[in-house]
């Protein structure tokens, strides 16, 4: 052809036909397996992030067992006996009258959860999930371990408060954390003058014994009441359960103190200490405590004329006026222990026995046989009239013992998970 210009068309070539095809499905490969890989990830964050949340269930359940365990020691369930380190105590998810058989140094108790709303921090049966109150004990397994910060170490088998250890297993489907801690009742720092303590005179009448050397809590009823002995091993004299440490007077007093009969008093430095000046005597219960009034009276509680038995922290009145003492209690045949607040006058008769501390805001008289172990604080006249004898043997692991198990909270000396 001539006068113009030649054009080429190019055509295809054959073997690049379908590239753009190949091409978008690579891209589509590639974002597949991106999705997939995304998809991946994300269902192993949220098993990731599932069984997070079981191990975090699984140990709240477990800590909800303890407050459990805690509770029914608090509430003296579990019936535990501090001299027998083989004692344990288990709490089954059944209904009461439901409980397994145990042997004979296991107490069994069926849960305080609502039924059909139970947590699994125990089982229904024996077994290695069930909510278990044991005593912590020695290496060589025939002792109670105890706490007792005026000693070194504090922890040791003589003296203090006895140590639970409370092992609770948290269970969310297939995930379960096992956890052990040492507990003890909170104990509370009591400021005791002597065996009795009083803002008068006392006179001791008839056949009384008052000792201030400081006895165990495991004291049996009735030691003593020949006096403190000379030599151990009279089990009606109390040298033999005699601490060692922590003595104070038989009787202290801002008077006078005297006796007749056959009336005597012990303790260390001095048997007796009178003539204290007034302003060394405690201006009310709070002061033994350490304590602020309003914390008392809110620790203490409402006053009532009456209960069903006096074990516990009991404050005794007439009416509504605090340290008016006006009220008057007569007990008959009394076996207590805790703390007893009377707002009057304390009279008691034929057969009183009590562990732990007696506050008087008026005036206190013994007509009978009567045994205390703790100690005693009167504001008012304390007359002592024992016709048949009366003991009083101080011991500050009773008193602390007594207000730990029915006012006080609870101390965690170790946590770990099993």
């Amino acid at each position: 052809m001539s006068g113009g210009t030649e054009m080429e068309v190019r055509l295809p070539n054959q073997n690049e036909r379908g590239i753009a095809l190949v091409i978008s499905m690579l891209i589509l490969l590639v974002m597949t397996l991106l999705a997939l890989v995304l998809m991946a990830g994300a269902s192993l964050n949220r098993g990731l992030a599932g069984n997070d949340q079981r191990m975090r269930q699984s140990l709240n359940i477990a800590e909800a067992g303890v407050g459990e365990a805690e509770a029914r020691i608090r509430n003296q369930e579990t019936l535990m006996d501090p001299t027998d380190p083989h004692d344990v105590c288990q709490v089954f998810n059944v209904a009461a009258g439901s409980v397994p058989s145990l042997g004979a140094d296991s107490i069994g108790l069926a849960t305080g959860q609502s039924a059909g709303n139970y947590l699994n921090y125990t089982s229904t049966d024996r077994g290695p999930d069930v909510l278990t109150i044991a005593w912590k004990k020695n290496p060589a397994g025939t002792a109670v371990m105890k706490y007792d910060n005026t000693q070194n170490p504090a922890v040791q088998t003589a003296t203090g408060l006895p140590i639970y250890t409370v092992t609770s297993t948290g269970r969310v489907g297939n995930t379960r954390r096992t956890i052990v801690t040492e507990v003890i009742q909170k104990p509370m720092n009591i400021m005791a003058k002597g065996a009795m303590a009083a803002d008068v005179p006392i006179d001791f009448v008839g056949n009384a014994f008052i000792c201030g050397y400081n006895h165990r809590a495991s004291t049996m009823d009735g030691d003593g009441s020949n006096g403190r002995g000379l030599m151990p091993g009279d089990a009606t004299h109390c040298i033999d359960n005699e601490t060692g440490a922590g003595n104070l007077p038989g009787a202290w007093s801002t008077g006078a103190i005297g006796g007749g009969g056959a009336s005597g008093a012990a303790g260390s430095p001095f048997n007796v200490t009178g003539g204290h000046p007034s302003s060394e005597f405690f201006t009310g219960p709070w002061d033994m405590f350490n304590m602020s009034q309003a914390e008392y009276w809110s620790w203490v509680g409402m006053p009532s004329s009456s209960w069903p038995n006096w074990n516990g922290i009991r404050y005794y009145d007439n009416n509504s006026i605090t340290q008016d003492r006006t009220a008057s209690l007569a007990l008959h045949s009394v076996n207590g222990e805790g703390f007893l607040y009377v707002d009057g006058d304390l009279h008691c008769n034929a057969g009183f026995t009590y562990r732990g501390l007696l506050y008087v805001e008026g005036d206190f008289d013994i007509n009978g046989q009567a045994w205390i172990l703790g100690g005693v604080v009167v504001k008012g006249h304390s007359n002592i009239r024992a016709n048949g004898g009366m003991t009083i043997l101080y011991s500050s692991e009773t008193i602390q013992q007594m207000m730990a198990k029915y006012g006080g909270q609870f101390v965690t000396l170790s946590w770990r998970e099993q």
